[in-house]
């Protein structure tokens, strides 16, 4: 590892603490290594999603490990905690010195705690109308658990099983999870293959 990037996380560790011990139980704070996707979870302080450190990245991480000219702030989008509470989101990613992303520091407001009576908090809880139709990830640790939930859903939009989608169904299915990132963590092809009872070179293939 890069002494001066782990240097660097290491500060961005501090803050995440910091800023988590400002807002108690209302504010999860998350400190993401982007040098380490299937681990990348530092600090979690507050922790509202039930992840714990040495956990995955979410999508925002992985799209920013794939591509340095993704948007460095991502600010006040709406997200959903695993329990189905709303969440307000600020995702800021940090570069190094030679502008590649090596960390991102997440904020996931609890949103469900401002109960009606406080109205005059409107502005506090608004998200960015760019970001309201698609959420941009999901707060959860991805396994195989988390997958076949996934997959099982899929399936359950076509009123069928995994194993008895059609071809073309299950290539769909392996190319919206290949593009989601669920190929990053680790013995993922052979999961999605034992789900939809084919091959593991097949559900390779069917990524291309």
């Amino acid at each position: 590892m890069d002494d001066a990037d782990e240097h660097l996380i290491r500060e961005a560790e501090k803050i995440a603490v910091a800023l988590g011990r400002m807002f108690p139980g209302l504010c999860e704070v998350v400190l993401h290594d982007l040098r380490n996707p299937r681990h990348a979870i530092r600090v979690i302080e507050n922790n509202l999603s039930g992840r714990q450190v040495g956990d995955s990245v979410t999508e925002l991480g992985l799209a920013r490990i794939a591509d340095p000219g993704y948007p460095s702030v991502i600010q006040n989008y709406p997200n959903r905690f695993p329990d189905g509470r709303p969440a307000k989101s600020t995702s800021i990613g940090i570069k190094n010195a030679a502008g590649d992303y090596v960390a991102a520091l997440c904020l996931n407001l609890d949103v469900s705690m401002l109960s009606p009576v406080t109205l005059a908090l409107s502005n506090l809880v608004a998200t960015e109308p760019d970001h309201r139709d698609q959420p941009l990830e999901t707060l959860r640790d991805r396994n195989a658990r988390e997958l076949r939930r996934v997959v099982e859903a899929v399936a359950a939009e076509r009123a069928a099983a995994p194993r008895s989608l059609s071809k073309e169904d299950k290539r769909a299915l392996v190319r919206r999870l290949h593009q989601d990132g669920w190929f990053d963590f680790r013995d993922a092809a052979q999961t999605i293959a034992d789900l939809l009872g084919v091959s593991r070179a097949t559900v390779y293939n069917y990524t291309k």
